[in-house]
């Protein structure tokens, strides 16, 4: 085994076997050098080759982490956060860090096509998927369309599960795109300000009526969009 395949194979199974946990640091290129008596380069293959496995996240000037669990999130589908956690075996929970009804702005009303000034309860939320933030929610939810909403607290159930649950839906559209962590962001996901995120936004309409209109931001290093397609006849 060559001492590339060493290292590898050495941070692999301190990973795999749990010793080292999601979010620990992974020692300094230099360190591992000297441990393996080797040349940084060496030690940076190694890094290399372990990152694109998903199994460390490497980031300029603070080093190396083990990874978190990444939880595959279906592009197509309308489901919520906590259910999909639950599927795939992770512990969820949910916090409402701000929830207000106001007045939809004329950026917002034409953005969304609905009319200036319509009442809309605005909320923002924090998903925590085994014990690490890995989603802000920030979302609006049309009062004209779903009157239920205005006496809704959200304490215990998230508002994405709870407008599944309630109003049935007859068009969605979801964005994907990449973005940089704001120091509002970096904050909250507890990442560092600038570090690549995911952004899924969706909007979903009633019978030409908007319903919602939401944006998950999600760390880069912690989820992933997946989808399985099928030819049709068309």
């Amino acid at each position: 085994m060559s001492i590339y395949q060493h290292i590898f194979t050495d941070i692999e199974t301190k990973i795999i076997s749990g010793d080292w946990r999601p979010g620990d640091r992974i020692p300094v290129e230099h360190e591992l050098a000297a441990e393996y008596r080797c040349s940084r380069m060496t030690v940076s293959k190694a890094l290399s080759a372990l990152a694109e496995r998903g199994m460390i996240v490497r980031r300029r000037k603070t080093g190396s982490f083990v990874a978190s669990p990444q939880i595959d999130r279906t592009v197509m589908d309308i489901q919520d956060i906590s259910t999909e956690a639950e599927l795939a075996g992770h512990e969820h929970r949910f916090e409402i860090l701000a929830r207000k009804i106001e007045r939809l702005g004329e950026a917002e009303a034409q953005q969304l096509s609905e009319p200036a000034d319509a009442e809309i309860l605005r909320l923002q939320c924090l998903h925590i998927v085994d014990g690490r933030p890995n989603a802000i929610e920030r979302r609006i939810i049309m009062l004209d369309a779903v009157p239920r909403a205005r006496e809704e607290s959200f304490a215990s159930i998230p508002p994405g599960k709870w407008l599944l649950d309630e109003v049935p839906w007859s068009k969605a559209k979801h964005v994907i795109r990449a973005v940089s962590a704001d120091t509002t962001t970096a904050r909250i996901l507890q990442t560092e300000r600038g570090e690549a995120c995911l952004s899924l936004i969706r909007q979903t309409w009633q019978n030409g009526r908007t319903v919602t209109y939401v944006e998950f931001t999600h760390p880069g290093d912690r989820f992933q969009f997946a989808g399985t397609f099928h030819p049709t006849a068309n």
